[in-house]
């Protein structure tokens, strides 16, 4: 794997610069792969920078020797599809699909070739999963729902009375047969945020909590919930945020990955075990000098991803001792499905398979032996590299940090060129390897700027004590980081001091918020979905659990830490002109948040721009909105740097 992208790095190197614009590029997203390992199915669909849904996606089935397409079904042409799941002996596959727009699902079951519909409700599902024997299918089915699942979707409209009713995501079965009605298996009290079959397949393991699923993440417990009767059992309180809970093959223990989060979906954290009976969860790799971000279980064997620096690792692990085996790494980022792990794997666990991609080549599909997969794909060979991009690293008051530089691939010799500071959200994630590179970056290069996206404390890779040295000190030593990053960056990169920007969404917008309080040196600024005052914030937003372990308290109980880090208090400092964008129906991020500091800036006769966009949540993800903010984000920056 390492070998063949050095491969296409060279040949990257060698291929004059084409014209700057984005290209359309084949996605993969929730690969399966058959027990036998000889077939792999990939929810599929044609993608570019600005556009999260160009071309209706397709559950695609093909060959792992090279890569041939045996089968495409769109059985839903309104619907998305999700975690398509192959029975044990391999003759059928089932898929989720999901009519996002009129909230309407169905589970469907491939047989022969054949699509039939096993189960269908109104709602949504995901992470389908056949029960050992092959009897039966399990999915999460949230029913009745009113909004997507996730806080990063856009919220229900805030009318009536609220708070009374919550949308619960519960494990629900059917006969693998068809002809039955669902029947659930975990507490109507309950959403279940993931699970999995038990060896036995008696019942399930997974994370859960009572109350609304949006909020209570951080709060979940370690569950098991009872095939046949729906009971739950409480295995563990973690002491930490927990993903990807697996009991091992001897079904005594769990394992799971847990640490910092500060959202779900980006997986970070230690290897803990706990026992299946009940008890106290251990952390099996303290002081581990890298971020677990998957776990899988198969064939005897346990596989885990690690981001260490900018390496991202495939290992096997021991579940008392830890890490046996590297098996492979390189400078890209892995992984088409937050479920199933970064990889997936036959029955045996010695047949892989993975999407890999990186800053200048496009996302491509690998299969085959675990320490040997090779490219099966190539939809994407003739996508060309729009920009150049290379790791950086730096030492700051003890910590070793790492960030990625992206700019344009031809550079004038004694010319310099602006460049935008990029914060990632979080902020316990990282900024990682990505050929589409989150739509504005390619703009902002072909525009002709350099992109520096840094890792700095509170993100993934550096180990557990690194992510959580910005407990309590957002905008402290993390900005003390960013800025050293520039520094170090302007030792060796034509980057010109008097033109740099910063940018980000969510935490990357309050970073943004508060740099231009704290620091002169940005010239101008693009905050999306921020958090300009911690203090009213804690009252608005929809997941005020994630802010006890990064606060230490609530609000109510220690406001004075929330007054210290909310860049509303020091406003007067900023002159920066800033653009700011938020979702008009942002769980996580409220738009009042950017309407108070927007009107802050109004204030103090700093230029500002405000845009909210009609039905949006966190993300921006309508295609028309998409388009407008990136017009707005390269021209904010355009006017006031000079590109």
């Amino acid at each position: 794997m390492i070998a063949l992208l050095a491969a296409a790095a060279v040949a990257a190197q060698a291929t004059p610069a084409p014209a700057p614009s984005a290209p359309p590029v084949r996605q993969y997203h929730d690969l399966a792969l058959s027990p036998s390992g000889d077939k792999l199915a990939a929810v599929e669909q044609v993608e570019t920078g600005q556009e999260n849904h160009d071309m209706h996606p397709a559950l695609v089935v093909r060959s792992t020797r090279d890569g041939q397409i045996l089968a495409s079904y769109d059985p839903c042409p309104t619907c998305r599809y999700f975690s398509p799941a192959w029975s044990p002996n391999g003759d059928s596959l089932a898929v989720m699909a999901v009519d996002q727009k009129q909230f309407a699902a169905q589970l469907i079951v491939i047989e022969q070739g054949k699509p039939r519909t096993a189960a269908t409700f109104s709602g949504v599902g995901d992470q389908t999963r056949w029960s050992p024997d092959g009897k039966s299918i399990a999915f999460l089915a949230t029913v009745g729902a009113r909004k997507l699942t996730g806080a990063t979707q856009a919220g229900i409209p805030l009318t009536g009375e609220i708070g009374e009713t919550n949308d619960e995501q519960r494990i629900a079965i059917v006969p693998a047969t068809g002809g039955a009605d669902i029947r659930f298996a975990s507490p109507a009290d309950t959403f279940v945020y993931e699970y999995g079959w038990t060896p036995d397949g008696r019942g399930f393991v997974g994370t859960a909590a009572k109350g609304n699923g949006d909020n209570n993440w951080w709060v979940a417990k370690i569950e098991a919930f009872d095939a046949a009767t729906g009971a739950a059992r409480i295995i563990a309180s973690p002491k930490t945020q927990a993903n990807y809970p697996r009991v091992t093959a001897d079904g005594k223990s769990v394992i799971y990955i847990g640490g910092l989060m500060s959202d779900f979906g980006p997986v970070g954290g230690d290897l803990w075990s706990a026992p299946f009976a009940g008890g106290e969860p251990v952390d099996v790799t303290p002081n581990f000098k890298g971020t677990f971000t998957s776990l899988s279980m198969t064939g005897g064997e346990t596989y885990a991803t690690v981001l260490a620096g900018d390496q991202t690792e495939l290992v096997t692990l021991d579940p008392v001792k830890g890490p046996k085996k590297i098996i492979s790494t390189a400078a890209a980022s892995f992984g088409a499905s937050a479920f199933n792990g970064r990889f997936a794997f036959d029955a045996s666990g010695r047949m892989a398979a993975t999407e890999a991609q990186d800053f200048e080549h496009a996302p491509i599909l690998l299969a085959g032996p675990v320490a040997a997969m090779k490219q099966i794909t190539h939809d994407n060979d003739a996508a060309p590299a729009f920009v150049s991009a290379r790791s950086v690293t730096w030492k700051n008051e003890g910590f070793d940090v790492q960030g990625w530089l992206i700019g344009p691939r031809d550079v004038t010799p004694g010319k310099t060129y602006p460049m935008i500071v990029q914060v990632h959200g979080g902020p316990s994630a990282a900024a990682a390897p990505n050929y589409l590179s989150h739509g504005t970056v390619n703009d902002l290069v072909a525009h002709g700027y350099y992109v520096f996206e840094p890792n700095p404390r509170g993100s993934y890779g550096q180990g557990e004590a690194f992510t959580r040295a910005n407990v309590r000190d957002f905008g402290g030593g993390d900005l003390r980081d960013i800025l050293a990053g520039v520094d170090a960056v302007e030792k060796f990169a034509p980057i010109d001091d008097k033109r740099l920007g910063i940018y980000g969404h969510s935490y990357g917008g309050l970073m943004t918020m508060w740099t231009v309080t704290q620091s002169q040196r940005f010239h101008a600024a693009v905050a999306g979905a921020g958090i300009a005052n911690w203090t009213s914030y804690y009252g608005e937003n929809g997941i005020d659990e994630w802010m006890i372990p990064f606060f230490g308290a609530s609000f109510y109980d220690d406001p004075a830490i929330y007054e210290k880090l909310s860049p509303i208090f020091y406003i007067k400092n900023a002159h920066t002109p800033t653009f700011i964008y938020v979702g008009e129906r942002d769980v996580e991020c409220p738009a009042p948040q950017s309407l108070e500091y927007w009107h802050g800036l109004k204030a103090m006769g700093v230029e500002t721009s405000l845009v909210i966009y009609p039905g949006e949540g966190h993300g921006i993800r309508k295609p028309e909105h998409v388009h407008d903010l990136a017009d707005r984000i390269v021209g904010w920056f355009d006017k006031h740097l000079g590109s």
